[in-house]
């Protein structure tokens, strides 16, 4: 099954995504594939795969992705690669932009939405320690979250708003169901 993972900035996806990782790690069910992102390796943030915006386009156009989107001037995609691993039956799981969703279970029908959330309190003191946006732009991100709702019989919500440990746990509870 495919499982995407979504929710607002600050909602805390990676740090489920990285104790998810490492929680199953061995278990051959499951599959963490890594994004490529026309973002140098070294711009911090998420582990991926550095590509320029020439090797993604030529990619994209030869059909090297499952999923791809823009945002915040960079380009997205999920390795076309994660349809082998579906054709074995295993779990794979994506972290995704919400924009996505409609063409995701247009291609591949069945799968996960993991919604990961948080109240806008602690999003926004999450966000403020990142160092990362301004105070205008942590008021957009939190106005962008509310603005485009997830809704589906696919949806699972996932509330980080506790420990990493408490939130990993539900995560995994989630990805088990």
């Amino acid at each position: 099954m495919l499982v995407l993972v979504v929710g607002p900035s600050g909602a805390g996806k990676d740090t489920l995504l990285d104790g998810a990782r490492a929680a199953l790690d061995g278990d051959p069910e499951f599959v963490f594939p890594r994004r490529e992102i026309t973002r140098p390796a070294e711009a911090g943030g998420e582990d991926h795969d550095p590509v320029d915006e020439d090797q993604f386009v030529a990619r994209e156009a030869a059909g090297g992705y499952a999923l791809t989107w823009r945002a915040h001037g960079l380009a997205y995609g999920i390795p076309a690669e994660i349809a082998d691993d579906l054709a074995l039956d295993r779990t794979v799981v994506v972290n995704v932009s919400r924009a996505v969703l409609d063409a995701a279970r247009a291609s591949f029908g069945a799968l996960r939405v993991l919604v990961v959330t948080a109240d806008p309190e602690i999003l926004a003191h999450r966000l403020s320690q990142r160092g990362r946006e301004s105070a205008a732009d942590i008021a957009q991100r939190l106005a962008r979250a509310e603005a485009i709702p997830v809704t589906g019989d696919d949806v699972v919500v996932v509330q980080n708003d506790s420990t990493p440990q408490e939130g990993v746990a539900r995560f995994l509870a989630a990805l088990r169901r």
